[in-house]
């Protein structure tokens, strides 16, 4: 089901009717609505999903020989996410009753980012490919910054590089 969510909000936009969903996993509504109660936690459920797998790649890529470009190729997937992501993060709700919850929400994504950008970075230092005074929070605001371009990010992300040695 959330494949199918997936699909479908990056081709519809968040507001696809539930029932296109639906039929895209092979399901009736109710089963879908018996996971999902709600559009918000079907959002927050594939953004958590999409994290998790930001996450996962970061882990992967710290077997990597060339720590320097397992950090880059790892920026570039979390500015292709933001970039893709961001309408379906704006999606989340933050009215009075739920707006704690979302910027709990929020908080623990952004950390799990910082975890898994920190040992990427580290080792990146240590083998000389980025300036030893450049931080996590630095790093992933530049980032952000490339994402919300739209311009051409892997050459902006190529500039940052550059300037990052």
């Amino acid at each position: 089901m959330l494949a199918a969510a997936k699909e479908a909000f990056a081709e519809q936009g968040v507001d696809v009717p539930i029932d296109e969903i639906a039929r895209r996993a092979g399901v009736g509504n109710a089963t879908l609505y018996r996971h999902f109660p709600t559009r918000r936690d079907l959002i927050v459920a594939v953004y958590a999903d999409e994290v998790a797998a930001l996450n996962g790649q970061g882990a992967a890529l710290l077997g990597s020989d060339d720590p320097g470009g397992a950090l880059y190729e790892w920026l570039l997937a979390f500015i292709t996410h933001v970039a893709a992501k961001r309408d379906l993060a704006l999606a989340v709700p933050d009215d009075e009753d739920e707006g704690d919850e979302r910027t709990a929400l929020f908080a623990r994504w952004h950390e799990s980012m910082h975890m898994t950008a920190g040992p990427l970075l580290a080792r990146a230092r240590h083998a000389g490919a980025v300036r030893t005074d450049v931080t996590v929070a630095e790093l992933l605001a530049l980032a952000n910054g490339i994402a919300l371009a739209g311009t051409d990010p892997e050459r902006l992300l190529t500039l940052v590089r550059e300037g990052l040695r």
